[in-house]
């Protein structure tokens, strides 16, 4: 259904403008320099410019366009949007994202009706208005009105963004850029007054280029739009995981949410009961998100809820414990067997327990004896090593060894941090071959409950279809 919206052939931007920091420039200059199919700047004010070393010819109507437009991207202001939307109907145009502002969000609830009356009249599937609307890195298919040098943008990976606030999602995808996360759609979807959140989370899951989708909601609008989300997430979580942070929890932020998109924001226990039944993953914060985004992206979902604790720094492998077992998850001991030969492989002075401390002493093949033992065995579901790389017996070698185990089948995290040349190589070498790293116990502990959790949501799932069938 949102085929075109997500994947267009073609693009009218109504309100392109040549002045440099307007939001029609920006737009069209993004599309103009990485979009692979057809751009129809549309402003009646213009013939032919001269921009960006070439010269764009400008059109005045999007019904002067002789050839097939899928989507319209609007760029002006609130009054007009009706009219041109309805131009663009006209056309034939299946969808269009409307990134101006002013309309319920601002008090003008009788203008967004009349956008949704010429949408439904002919058909046109609108996102928006008010957002920033859609980043497609699989399509490079780039609406956002924020310059790349203020606003970078993400290289193309597996997860998926749906938000519901523009700066936020602004904010998301430099941050994302920034670290090299790969956050392949991004879609901001505002006033939410034709496209819901509901369509765009069945849409993203079914695009085979995305295997998390992660969600930043502040409120529904509509009446009956969370059983609506809870129907479709609980169909999609049995593929992919879905993993939701809900801002505008209190009261005070409550108005606030009210205010910026015209959404309900109601009661947080009715948004974290919602979430418990569809099978959506509750983040507490948006980078606690992208914390267990990334670890459900790289890493197999596990057997059950025994965690390998493996480190060289005792301190840091006691936070995470704690902060494992507050989570559910266990710490089993070690087997007897396995721990009398460990014994005799490590140093004297190493803990063999769990966690296994290998002391500030430890080598790369420390860990390597240690994970090779454990891991194939059915005591632990999964890892999670807990290194600080700038001890002197540790090499980059060590990253191969984490590695290699992945053979075993078994979801590995890893906690290092630190800025010098010689971390940040050990850990890209680490996320190059898809071994999560964190920068703290705390993140790499939620990011491995999160992998346990969506594991029992997918066994729930299949045993209420066994039930039925």
């Amino acid at each position: 259904m949102l085929k075109k919206l997500l994947y267009p052939s073609s693009v009218a931007v109504i309100g392109a403008s040549p002045k440099p920091g307007s939001v029609g420039y920006v737009v069209l200059e993004n599309l103009l320099s990485r979009f692979k199919g057809a751009v129809y700047p549309v402003n009646p004010k213009y013939d032919e410019v001269e921009l960006w070393g070439r010269k764009v010819k400008f059109f005045k109507s999007v019904l002067d366009v002789q050839e097939p437009v899928d989507v319209a991207v609007i760029a002006t202001p609130a009054p007009t949007v009706p009219k041109v939307l309805d131009e663009a109907g006209r056309k034939g145009v299946a969808a269009a994202i409307v990134l101006s502002g002013g309309f319920a969000e601002a008090g003008n609830a009788a203008l967004e009706e009349q956008v949704v009356a010429v949408a439904r009249q002919y058909g046109i599937k609108v996102l928006g208005p008010n957002c920033i609307g859609l980043f497609n890195a699989f399509a490079d298919f780039d609406t956002v009105f924020l310059s790349s040098e203020r606003a970078g943008r993400p290289p193309r990976g597996p997860l998926a963004l749906i938000s519901q606030s523009g700066a936020v999602t602004a904010a998301i995808m430099d941050w994302a850029a920034r670290r090299g996360l790969g956050l392949g759609i991004v879609v901001s979807y505002g006033n939410e007054a034709g496209v819901t959140v509901t369509e765009l989370v069945e849409a993203v899951t079914d695009d085979s280029n995305v295997r998390v989708v992660t969600l930043y909601l502040e409120g529904f609008r509509y009446p009956g739009e969370a059983r609506k989300l809870l129907e479709v997430a609980r169909k999609v979580a049995a593929r992919k995981p879905i993993i939701a942070y809900k801002a505008g929890r209190g009261r005070t932020a409550q108005r606030a949410v009210k205010s910026h998109v015209a959404a309900m924001a109601g009661s947080y226990d009715m948004y974290r009961g919602l979430f418990s039944q569809a099978g959506i993953i509750e983040a507490s914060s948006v980078r606690e998100m992208f914390d267990m985004a990334k670890a459900l992206a790289m890493q197999p979902i596990p057997r059950g809820s025994r965690v390998l604790v493996v480190t060289d720094s005792g301190g840091l492998a006691i936070q995470a414990v704690d902060v494992l077992e507050e989570l559910g998850l266990e710490i089993p001991e070690l087997p007897e067997s396995i721990a009398r030969e460990l014994k005799r492989e490590l140093l004297p002075f190493a803990t063999v327990s769990n966690p296994v401390d290998l002391t500030g002493s430890a080598t790369d093949e420390h860990y390597k004896i240690v994970l090779d033992a454990l891991l194939p065995t059915a005591f632990f579901d999964m890892a999670l090593v807990i290194t600080l790389v700038q001890v002197p017996g540790l090499t980059h070698n060590l990253a191969d060894y984490i590695t290699a185990a992945r053979r075993y089948g078994k979801p590995i995290a890893v906690v290092n941090f630190g800025g010098s040349e010689f971390v940040i190589k050990f850990e890209r070498a680490l996320e190059d071959n898809g071994i999560p790293v964190y920068p703290t116990p705390e993140r790499a502990a939620k990011a491995l409950w999160a992998l346990y959790r969506y594991g029992e949501v997918r066994r729930k799932i299949a045993i209420a279809e066994a039930a039925a069938a």
